[in-house]
């Protein structure tokens, strides 16, 4: 579909109609409607207009206009669909931004009332309190919702012990085609409610009993066999897994399973995947609760991009098994774990109890999706044959067979899944930016193959776009007769979900990745993780979506604009979605000038969590930068970015001046005039300048002290120097009492982050040159560069060597340059004893880039204790100063470290972050201290209580 179709008369129409009856909640814009194109498969249409409704009448109404009209309708939860589920040519609903409530939960009946956008980690929140939790439980939890888990009959790691979906919906409130409001459940009348559907399953029986359900992972097609008589005529089972092609789900009563009280893990090695396969069969008696394969090479992933700390101790092996066991006690489930392993042919184990270990371990099988978007050596993967199934008893055999087609066909992919229930998932390095032919060829042979093993295209994803074509292969056409027969009933026009199931459109139609055209990287950032190739870069993101789940309660800092605005643009997704769309030229045609770029990248914070928490390892904060900078090199740019964005040459003129502009801070109407005048909003003020910069006063002690301890370049950045000078005093007692032989680096020295973040990447490449000259000769005299700001240390690690990637020196300075607790901790220094109570606020890029962990430590070895506000403080350098995003900044400070030091006031502030520290007393007035400072009061405490 082109970028026309919202101006043919038709669709106008359509849309006039909409709009008429349900006002805002419908969006037919040319960002939405790229942000709809997709969702986490390899498809791309664009969407005629979204709709976001907030109740079950606006759906009744939306679908009502769009059958009217001759439209058709897609149904969207978190839009996680691998498979191409969630899009369509016409009205998109989305069902996660309003419709997203638990309404009830029954401890006695153990069910759960839900909508169809509630996501599945809230409902299993508020099942916790009773003891309970919703049974299917896909790696998606954090954003997947109910009503796409019943579209999917999702199943997840414990679909083993507790079912698909199918197994746990007791009723629906569904909306037909036919525009009808009925009440699916199970049982003798169940069927009444649509008529014709008693005598389709009488006329059909036989087919019914021979070819569906004949193992527990065949999703693929309609679950038919769930209209027999002999089980339970439950038409609410037979309506989960339709992929929205027969009706939509307005309510859902789902059954509730007690939760395991202490789970243990046995993790198994073995010699590579397709062995660990041939042992399930051996263990599934021991009835686990969960059992997954896992390449070895997905960890390698991990250790590659975030150290070996991020992985839990393994066994030796190329694949693993990881089972999880339970029982009443944490004892009893390390008992049946090792059961467990003395029952397996495995080469090596480990058990894990439940603890930090098992859920580092998790979160690697969870983050399988995104990790497996690269194959082992680089090359961009991609879903299609994700989510095949086989009987276990089948498994071991299948993957050989399925490695061996690979190999034929000069492709690979990293295999991991739900071996206990057979089901595999893989992303196979298809070449997509030339096209599906080789897609198409493997994946009718993979269909082939799976169904040569009595298996399934599809194991819990649905077939979509991706494998409806191919359901041939494993359905007579007497059963697809029945399939197409049951859709007719519930929706006779085919306008739900057409394409999809029935009357498949072809597999290699409306691929997203063919149509991108490819840019290569010129003279901004290298983009040399993808070898220059943007396209490539922006194509990391292939929708898992994690970006849109509120993780902060488990560390994780991503993505702060979208828990504040919950808008599908704001997310991290939702900016890459517009990238590609930038890319493909349809709707996004002026590119890096589009409008739509321009809106989706606003809200951004640059805060680089995505670059750590989003397991493809995407970098919004250099999209963003690289955005302004190829927009506006050469042309006039926004006010902010010659004030804020040229901030430390600003401080330099302004500090002989402090005393005028500090009196005119304190008089509301100066202030309002000067951040105005700044491009920043008025209502934010300004920081107290000191009477003295730390270059002005000569420090208590230079080099020459200590001499033959640790050499040190203290690395006194512009905001530290020309606003926090006793930060920079702190440092040097820290250094001095650790016995270092420090020197303090030249002025000038600038990492140019203001100029980054604004896009003013010339200037900045000028600015990190001459730092290199006046810190490298420093660095091969032996001394270690120590950073005190850690925007700017964060800076010099990362993008120094992308902006100036064929410089060699970049690189041997990036690795040259600590946190001041990176060095102390180096050096086996001892720190002084604190005992504070401490709230700390890491900066992002020291979260994203640097690690907090070395800093963590260092404050327990001190004797603090420590709670950690994870997420971004809102403020994000240049970000909330600017106008137009007060509002957001404030949300997210207030939901945030506000919100926790409210909580407990007793707890004094850490923020190493010249921004997180401006926040907080900004918006709440309070104080905060940096690390060395809390050091340096502890050493002078003790100093004192010596004499």
């Amino acid at each position: 579909m082109d970028a026309t179709m919202a101006d043919h008369p038709k669709a106008e129409a359509f849309l006039d109609d909409l709009r008429g009856r349900l006002g805002d909640l419908v969006d037919g814009s040319s960002l939405t409607r790229a942000l709809y194109s997709t969702d986490a498969s390899n498809y791309r249409i664009v969407p005629q207009a979204v709709l976001t409704p907030r109740s079950k009448d606006d759906v009744i109404t939306a679908v009502g206009v769009a059958r009217a009209h001759g439209v058709p309708v897609t149904v969207r939860g978190g839009g996680t669909s691998c498979a191409g589920n969630a899009v369509g040519p016409g009205l998109v609903i989305d069902f996660s931004r309003f419709m997203n409530r638990v309404i009830s939960i029954d401890a006695d009946s153990s069910t759960a009332v839900v909508e169809p956008g509630a996501v599945l980690s809230t409902l299993q929140n508020a099942a916790l309190p009773f003891g309970l939790r919703f049974g299917p439980d896909p790696s998606t939890a954090t954003r997947c919702t109910i009503g796409g888990m019943i579209g999917n009959n999702a199943c997840g790691p414990h679909g083993l012990s507790y079912g698909r979906t199918a197994d746990n919906v007791v009723s629906m409130t569904w909306l037909t085609g036919r525009g009808d409001v009925i009440t699916v459940s199970s049982g003798a009348d169940a069927l009444a409610v649509v008529p014709g559907l008693d005598s389709f399953v009488s006329e059909h029986l036989a087919v019914l009993r021979t070819e569906f359900g004949r193992f527990g992972r065949q999703i693929s097609g309609y679950s038919l066999e769930h209209l027999l008589p002999e089980n339970g005529r439950n038409l609410a089972a037979a309506l989960t897994g339709t992929e929205g092609s027969c009706g939509i789900l307005l309510e859902a009563t789902v059954g509730l399973v007690p939760r395991a009280q202490a789970p243990a893990l046995a993790v198994l090695g073995y010699s590579d995947m397709a062995t660990a396969a041939d042992d399930v069969p051996n263990l599934l008696p021991l009835h686990p609760l969960a059992l997954e394969g896992l390449d070895a090479q997905l960890v390698d992933v991990v250790r590659r991009a975030h150290g070996s700390a991020a992985v839990p101790t393994l066994p030796a092996g190329a694949g693993w098994l990881i089972s999880e066991v339970g029982g009443a006690t944490s004892q009893d489930a390390v008992d049946a774990a090792r059961k467990l392993v003395a029952a397996s042919t495995s080469t090596d184990a480990v058990v894990l109890p439940a603890g930090p270990e098992a859920t580092r371990l998790w979160q690697i099988r969870a983050d399988g999706a995104g990790l497996a978007g690269r194959t082992a050596d680089g090359k961009q993967a991609w879903p299609g044959w994700e989510d095949s199934a086989v009987p276990p008893e089948r498994l071991g055999d299948y993957l050989r067979g399925l490695e061996a087609l690979m190999a034929e066909e000069g492709v690979s992919g990293l295999a991991y899944g739900h071996f206990g229930d057979g089901c595999v998932h893989v992303r196979i390095d298809f070449p997509l930016d030339s096209g599906g032919t080789l897609m198409r060829r493997f994946l009718k042979r993979a269909a082939a193959l799976a169904a040569e093993h009595g298996g399934s295209l599809s194991g819990e994803h649905g077939d979509g776009r991706a494998r409806s074509e191919l359901l041939p292969s494993m359905y007579s056409p007497e059963a697809l007769r029945a399939m197409e027969a049951f859709k007719a009933l519930l929706d006779p026009e085919d306008l739900m979900n057409p394409g999809v199931v029935v009357r498949p459109a072809p597999l290699d139609a409306h691929l997203r990745r063919p149509q991108a055209r490819r840019l290569r990287a010129t003279d901004g950032f290298a983009f040399a993780h993808d070898s220059g190739d943007i396209t490539n870069a922006v194509h990391r993101c292939v929708g898992v979506g994690k970006c849109r789940a509120d993780l902060r309660e488990q560390g994780a800092f991503m993505c702060p604009s979208y828990t504040a605005t919950r808008d599908e643009k704001d997310s991290t997704r939702g900016r890459a979605r517009t990238l590609q769309e930038m890319l493909n030229g349809g709707i996004v045609t002026h590119s890096w000038r589009s409008p739509e770029v321009h809106e989706a990248l606003d809200l951004c914070l640059s805060c680089k969590a995505c670059a750590n928490d989003c397991p493809t390892g995407i970098d919004m904060a250099t999209f963003k930068s690289e955005t302004l900078h190829q927009t506006y090199k050469g042309r006039l740019r926004p006010l902010s970015h010659y004030t804020l964005g040229r901030l430390p040459q600003w401080l330099r003129l302004a500090a002989p001046l402090a005393l005028l502009i500090n009196l005119a801070g304190r008089v509301p109407p100066l202030r309002r005039v000067m951040t105005t005048m700044m491009g920043a909003d008025s209502r934010r003020s300004l920081p107290t300048l000191p009477r003295v910069p730390f270059r002005w006063r000569k420090p208590p002690r230079t080099g020459g002290q200590n001499t033959g301890g640790p050499k040190v370049l203290l690395w006194v950045d512009s905001f530290s120097d020309a606003i926090n000078p006793d930060i920079p005093r702190d440092a040097l007692d820290v250094l001095f009492a650790a016995g270092c032989d420090v020197e303090i680096a030249g002025p000038g020295a600038c990492c140019g982050l203001t100029l980054i973040s604004t896009g003013q990447l010339t200037a900045a490449r000028a600015t990190l040159r001459k730092t290199l000259d006046l810190l490298l000769p420093h660095v091969r005299d032996g001394r270690t560069v120590v950073g005190i700001e850690p925007s700017c240390t964060a800076t010099l690690r990362s993008d120094l060597v992308e902006i100036l990637p064929d410089d060699p020196r970049a690189g041997e300075l990036a690795r040259s340059v600590k946190t001041i607790a990176e060095f102390v901790t180096s050096i086996g220094w001892t720190p002084p004893h604190a005992a504070e109570k401490l709230l700390v606020q890491p900066h992002c890029h020291h979260y994203a880039v640097l690690g907090y962990d070395t800093d963590q430590a260092l404050l327990d070895a001190m004797g603090c204790d420590v709670e950690v506000s994870a997420g971004c403080c809102g403020l994000a350098g240049n970000f909330g100063m600017e106008k137009g995003h007060y509002e957001v900044s404030e949300k997210i400070a207030r939901a945030g470290i506000l919100a926790k030091a409210s909580a407990d006031p007793d707890r004094r502030i850490l923020a190493d972050g010249f921004s997180c520290r401006t926040q907080v007393r900004d918006l709440a007035g309070l104080d905060s201290r940096h690390l060395v400072q809390i050091m340096a009061e502890a050493l002078r405490r003790s100093t004192t209580a010596q004499r």
